[in-house]
C-alpha cells in the first residue's frame, strides 16, 4: 500500500513538473569585427552576460562572430546587438558606442570602426 502511494506522489509530482511553463529562448550569430583578441572577448562577453534576458555569450575572435542565447520574452535581438554596441563593438548592421571604443587599450583599438578612419 505504501508503494502504490509513493507511486502516486512521485508520478504526480513528475506529471505537474510537464505542465510548467517553458520560456522559449532564441539565438543568433552576430558579426562583431572589432573583436580581435582575448581581452576583447572576455570584455564583451563579461558586458553582454550580464545584461537581463541573456543567457550565454560566446565570442569567436578568429571567426569575429559573436553567438548569443536570450529569452524571448526577455529581450530581442535588436536589444541584444545594442548590448554588444554599448560594450564598444559592431554588431552587423549597429555601429559601436564612441565613448566606450575610446577607452580601449590602443591595442585593441583596431582599423574596423569609422572612428578609426578620421
Amino acid at each position: 500500500m505504501k508503494q502504490l502511494q509513493l507511486l502516486l506522489v512521485l508520478s504526480f509530482a513528475f506529471g505537474m513538473n510537464a505542465f510548467t511553463q517553458v520560456k522559449a529562448n532564441d539565438k543568433a550569430v552576430i558579426q562583431t569585427p572589432g573583436v580581435h583578441c582575448e581581452y576583447c572577448k572576455k570584455r564583451l562577453e563579461n558586458y553582454v552576460s550580464r545584461q537581463p534576458g541573456i543567457l550565454t555569450v560566446d565570442a569567436d575572435f578568429k571567426k569575429k562572430t559573436t553567438t548569443v542565447t536570450w529569452v524571448k520574452d526577455r529581450t530581442n535581438i535588436e536589444e541584444v546587438k545594442a548590448h554588444i554596441a554599448n560594450a564598444g563593438y559592431d554588431a552587423d548592421d549597429v555601429m559601436a558606442e564612441k565613448t566606450t571604443y575610446d577607452r580601449f587599450p590602443k591595442a585593441c583599438q583596431v582599423k574596423t570602426t569609422p572612428f578609426d578612419q578620421e
